[in-house]
């Protein structure tokens, strides 16, 4: 009998649906470099369950609420490097976790085989392309990049979200002229992108083709995981 010349990688699934849990399982049952040691329903119950896994999978929408940025921060946090296992189609969730450094992103869509080789990858510390990671962190490419700081960037999302320009500064803890202030700049740079949002609704516009806000969805597609 041959030697096995590779090291057997520990994977833990972040993940609600008991469904996906045992199809994953399944997936890896006959993987001799891969073992899927353990399974829960949120970030924090993975890591009180083991702490000597290489590799965390994780969903975006998990019915605790949380978000995917919080829980890859999380996760890496602990040692844990995180690749995505998702059956949602939002660029904003992809491009969240994303920016917090996942190592890929693949959809629950996919083949086996390739679900199977993306977790390989992953769990040897390699990156997973794919295009629809790509295209989620770069954007359309037919978007100028404004260059927005994190404070304005701040302000961006909680006003174009909704916001009230005073409760913005509430919840900033600036001055509500010096909010004024953070708005008019956004306003200018969009306007030198060549995209200019004069109004309120542009400016929501511009944040959501920025991935800065989620596209509105539908209730019925948010409870599909």
């Amino acid at each position: 009998m041959a030697e096995r010349s590779t090291p057997v990688r520990r994977i833990g699934l972040v993940e609600d649906h008991e469904s996906v849990a045992l199809g994953l399982a399944a997936m890896l049952a006959d993987q001799t470099d891969l073992e899927l040691v353990c399974a829960a329903p949120t970030v924090d119950a993975l890591l009180a369950q083991h702490d000597d896994l290489d590799l965390a999978i994780l969903d975006l929408r998990l019915s605790d609420g949380s978000s995917p940025k919080c829980n890859v921060e999380q996760l890496r946090a602990a040692g844990l490097e995180t690749l995505v296992f998702t059956g949602a189609e939002n660029a904003f969730l992809v491009r969240s976790a994303a920016r917090a450094g996942v190592l890929g992103v693949v959809r629950k869509s996919e083949p086996a085989a390739v679900v199977v080789d993306a977790i390989r990858i992953a769990a040897s510390g390699g990156q997973v392309a794919s295009t629809e990671w790509a295209a989620a962190i770069d954007g359309d490419p037919e978007l100028g990049d404004v260059g927005l700081s994190p404070r304005q960037l701040e302000v961006l999302e909680l006003y174009a979200s909704g916001e009230k320009l005073d409760r913005v500064a509430r919840l900033t803890g600036l001055a509500p002229q010096t909010v004024n202030d953070y708005l008019q700049r956004i306003r200018a740079k969009y306007a030198e992108a060549g995209r200019p949002a004069p109004t309120k609704t542009d400016l929501y516009k511009r944040a959501i083709e920025d991935g800065w806000l989620p596209i509105p969805e539908r209730e019925d597609a948010r409870r599909r995981g």
